[in-house]
């Protein structure tokens, strides 16, 4: 019999003796705690819920120092269902195998850490109910893509097992088509290319993702883009489409290019030299802007169950139309 889940965050503390020294600390805490598989330990390290002598420890290949004191903080379990929530969100298309809808910025997608409720998936369970006939044995969404919390757009869930793995084998062999509108600082040059770098969590900043130098220490990631029109020089709206599909990707290959997302909050950690080319109030518009200008603008894939063509496309959100109008630019 599995042992209960706790209700209360556990805090564990173990002091490293001279036998443990020099050996990686997520294995380290992984021996000592029963219970906790050395994935786990990493990932609570990632979380900043281990600390040595009351420092956070940051990298799960730390070498352990003989003497410290190790604590871990267990956090307390949450439902392994989330609970159903009345949330209203835009219906573009659904049947018994799929819903498409148009997800407004500022929706978290799946429950976490920080976002336990208030998502699209409690918002899916209230208005699916019964029509979600069970994805891997349980009665739930089947969540085959995600966007961004701030990145708002065309997306699609799974209701049946059926439609989960037929839309999970096309995005994993992008047998589909889809493009987002991202509005940059600067003009790229040239005008239409591809940006290739392999991502990986920036090592100085674990809620930020990098593009790895070395290949082998991140994943492939190729972005096409397209400029369909600018202002000036200082901004410019891009058609992007993914060859892979990454975390943040193409937030982080833009700004890699030197031409971040207008109001990326992760990505934009300055005033972009190209601002000083707009008028005082225009400038001032853009840097006050408080999401990233991204759009999943449209979604096309063939039905899991009947193999016909769905096509889906929706403007940018007032916010983001708002920029675009400010500017006097357009998708062509």
């Amino acid at each position: 019999m599995s042992a209960e889940l706790p209700t209360e965050a556990t805090t564990f503390t173990r002091v490293a003796a001279d036998a443990d020294a020099g050996i990686r600390v997520d294995r380290f805490l992984a021996e000592a705690i029963a219970g906790l598989s050395r994935s786990r330990v990493k990932t609570l390290i990632e979380e900043r819920h281990v600390h040595r002598d009351a420092i956070p420890v940051t990298q799960p290949a730390e070498p352990v120092r003989p003497g410290a004191c190790y604590s871990l903080v267990l956090p307390a379990a949450t439902p392994a269902v989330p609970q159903a929530q009345n949330i209203p969100f835009p219906i573009l298309f659904e049947d018994r195998d799929v819903l498409v809808l148009d997800k407004p910025a500022g929706l978290v997608v799946h429950p976490a850490p920080g976002n336990q409720d208030g998502t699209l998936v409690n918002a899916l369970l209230a208005h699916c109910g019964d029509s979600l006939t069970g994805i891997g044995g349980e009665r739930r969404p089947g969540i085959v893509h995600r966007l961004d919390k701030d990145t708002s757009g065309v997306m699609v869930v799974a209701k049946t097992e059926l439609a989960s793995a037929a839309l999970t084998q096309a995005f994993a062999a992008r047998d589909l088509d889809r493009f987002y509108l991202a509005l940059c600082w600067g003009l790229p040059n040239p005008a239409a290319g591809t940006i290739e770098g392999a991502i990986a969590r920036d090592p100085r900043d674990r809620k930020r993702m990098a593009v790895q130098p070395n290949s082998a220490r991140g994943k492939a990631a190729l972005t096409r883009y397209r400029t369909l029109a600018h202002h000036q020089t200082a901004v410019s709206l891009l058609e992007c489409r993914l060859d892979t599909g990454r975390t943040h990707q193409i937030r982080v290959h833009l700004a890699s290019t030197g031409h971040p997302i207008v109001g990326d909050p992760v990505y934009l950690r300055r005033v972009p030299a190209m601002a000083r080319l707009l008028d005082p109030a225009t400038r001032a518009v853009l840097l006050d802007f408080p999401r990233q200008a991204l759009h999943a603008a449209r979604l096309g894939f063939r039905h899991p169950r009947t193999g016909v063509a769905l096509s889906f496309t929706t403007p940018p959100p007032p916010d983001m139309q708002a920029l675009l109008d400010l500017l006097h630019i357009a998708p062509s």
